[in-house]
């Protein structure tokens, strides 16, 4: 019966999944101001999220109905809000592939700030992934340093951070509304983009307007949907899995879509992040007999008679 009731909200994941990877393509093909994009793409995302928010009001719980603490309401829709703002930059400053990988080492950051404000601490592996990010990261920035690429670099890498600190927030919301915190982070990202739309006006093609209408509609607002909705019927270490496969479809939309190829150094690197990131989201389980407590509890067996 739990498979039956899981499998749902992975299914719900794997499709947010799939549908924010198409960010890095559809961000390139708009030649707009980074903040407009970011702005128009949240405008029209707000829009449809206040529309399925009022739909499904009437169905939700009496503890889902319960309001969400103003601080993690606000802090979560803040760093949420900078990790859209931030990553949108990115993909203007670096390589499209660069700044989804980058971005991807957001659960490592998660296990670190869910210790420091869930009290949740981390297993020696999440320790041991944090030091392969690292080595990914050195890979990443190899072809990069002294560039103009580096910056972009730099503004991904805390994009991932800001959105790590988002999912930290969004757990605590999850026996409420998390779709709550997705709503108020693009609102702040619309008003926050409002003077970018008066000093960059956009140029209107039919290109650039299909793909802001994909990015707000589907790539944000149907993503986030599903990923509020499934983050409730699956764990967090199962959703952090699925969501891994979006930096491994990121560079192939690119690439299908514009013929850039991701360089040597952004796969070798990438890949150890990925690795990395899937490690540290299931060999707590997998390796859990490893624990300390497990071997105590191996000694003591082998002690009696």
């Amino acid at each position: 019966m739990n498979k039956q009731l899981r499998l749902p909200g992975k299914t719900a994941i794997f499709l947010c999944a799939v549908l924010w990877s198409t960010a890095g393509l559809f961000i390139t093909i708009i030649p707009w101001h980074p903040l407009v994009i970011a702005g128009g793409r949240s405008f029209l995302a707000t829009i449809f999220l206040l529309v399925l928010r009022r739909m499904t009001a009437k169905k939700e719980s009496g503890e889902q109905k319960k309001s969400l603490s103003p601080l993690i309401l606000s802090v979560g829709a803040v760093c949420y809000a900078l990790a859209m703002i931030l990553f949108v930059i990115a993909n203007r400053m670096t390589s499209p592939a660069n700044a989804i990988l980058l971005q991807y080492a957001s659960p490592i950051w998660a296990a670190l700030l869910g210790w420091l404000f869930l009290k949740e601490k981390p297993f020696w592996q999440q320790w041991v992934s944090l030091a392969m990010v690292g080595c990914g990261m050195l890979i990443f920035f190899s072809n990069t340093l002294g560039g103009g690429a580096l910056t972009g670099d730099i503004i991904a890498f805390i994009s991932g951070i800001t959105f790590a600190a988002s999912l930290v927030f969004l757990r605590k919301a999850k026996n409420h509304s998390p779709l709550d915190i997705m709503i108020y982070a693009n609102i702040l990202t619309t008003i926050v983009s409002i003077p970018f739309f008066i000093l960059h006006p956009p140029i209107m093609t039919t290109a650039s307007i299909l793909s802001i209408l994909f990015l707000g509609i589907f790539q944000t607002g149907i993503a986030v949907a599903l990923f509020s909705y499934g983050i409730k019927k699956v764990t967090s270490l199962q959703a952090m899995l699925i969501v891994a496969i979006e930096p491994v479809l990121s560079p192939v939309w690119v690439l299908l879509g514009t013929g850039i190829a991701p360089l040597t150094s952004t796969i070798i690197g990438g890949s150890i992040i990925v690795i990395a990131v899937i490690f540290s989201s299931t060999s707590t389980k997998i390796l859990k007999p490893l624990r300390p407590e497990a071997f105590s509890k191996l000694q003591f067996l082998k002690k009696q008679p």
